[in-house]
């Protein structure tokens, strides 16, 4: 198979590329590096186009001789959301359509979505299964422009699956993807990188004051990169024609507990700050993984592990 990757240097696009590779398919990507990098890729025998995934013509020459397409060009990071929203929705609608515009022209029918968690919002109910309602609670909060995109582009694939532009159509639904490299705007770097400082900033045996947004008791899922890539690569084997997929884990974590768990892997002791949440921010996530688990798949590396793997190359990178 030939496979164009979109956002294929960001983080979790260069570690499917990879994989992509590692399996035996050939490999294009089109990143326009303003948010992945480049270098993420070095070392690795595929093509790269420097384009921007909203420039309909880019995609087209892009995805000309490709079998396949997975879209991951987007805007990352929580930050954005409130920041650029504008920004943010503008890569996401015109990106799709482009994307979509390319299927129909070049005649690639099969195409990987990469939506997200964020679609749902507040889920109605945890554990989230896929057939719950995505929601925009509020169209004034910028935070729901992300979320907003990824259900605009959801509706536009299924569209174009039903007139037959699409004869397979995947739609991920990651869930707090970790990992190396994966950027600074998420909940694990950030503690990392604040603890990074905080070990230079405050002697032993003093314990060490830690703002955190929320009270602490938020939780999230976090499922390390490796098993998010096993579980795509899983999908592009056995997912049905046109289906959703949550990817993620079901071992749910409190924010408290996770700060927790990063001081004491730098050997510190901290005293937790509550602060304000973020409005709009859900206060768990935790997704029914039973759609991927029916197909096989069981996660393989835990919280720990994951953990220990992310906070090693923050410390070592910070």
């Amino acid at each position: 198979m030939r496979y164009l990757v979109t956002g294929g240097t960001g983080f979790i696009g260069s570690a499917f590329v990879k994989r992509l590779i590692a399996d035996g398919h050939d490999v294009r990507v089109l990143d326009d590096m303003s948010r992945g990098r480049k270098d993420r890729l070095n070392g690795v025998d595929c093509e790269v186009v420097n384009a921007d995934v909203r420039e309909p013509d880019a995609v087209v020459t892009a995805m000309r001789g490709c079998d396949s397409v997975i879209h991951l060009a987007y805007c990352q990071g929580t930050q954005m959301f409130y920041t650029e929203p504008r920004h943010v929705l503008d890569v996401a609608v015109r990106g799709i359509t482009s994307v979509l515009s390319a299927c129909e022209r070049t005649g690639v029918s099969e195409l990987l979505l990469m939506s997200s968690s964020e679609a749902y919002q507040v889920p109605a109910t945890v554990p989230t299964g896929e057939t719950v309602p995505l929601t925009v609670p509020d169209p004034l909060n910028p935070r729901y422009s992300y979320g907003g995109g990824k259900i605009i582009s959801e509706l536009m694939c299924i569209a174009w699956a039903r007139t037959g532009v699409l004869d397979r159509l995947i739609i991920c639904r990651p869930h707090n993807i970790i990992g190396p490299d994966m950027g600074r705007e998420h909940v694990i770097p950030e503690f990392a990188i604040r603890m990074n400082r905080l070990v230079r900033d405050y002697p032993r045996p003093r314990v060490i004051p830690f703002p955190i947004q929320g009270t602490g008791k938020e939780t999230r899922s976090f499922c390390y990169i490796d098993d998010c890539i096993e579980q795509m690569c899983l999908l592009l084997k056995q997912a049905e024609p046109v289906g959703i997929y949550h990817v993620g884990t079901m071992e749910e974590i409190a924010i408290a507990e996770t700060a927790h768990a990063v001081a004491s892997w730098y050997g510190r002791d901290i005293t937790l700050q509550p602060g304000t949440l973020q409005q709009g921010s859900t206060p768990r996530r935790l997704p029914d993984t039973a759609k991927m688990e029916a197909l096989g798949y069981r996660p393989k590396v835990h919280f720990t592990e994951a953990l220990d793997r992310t906070l090693t190359w923050y410390r070592d990178n910070g």
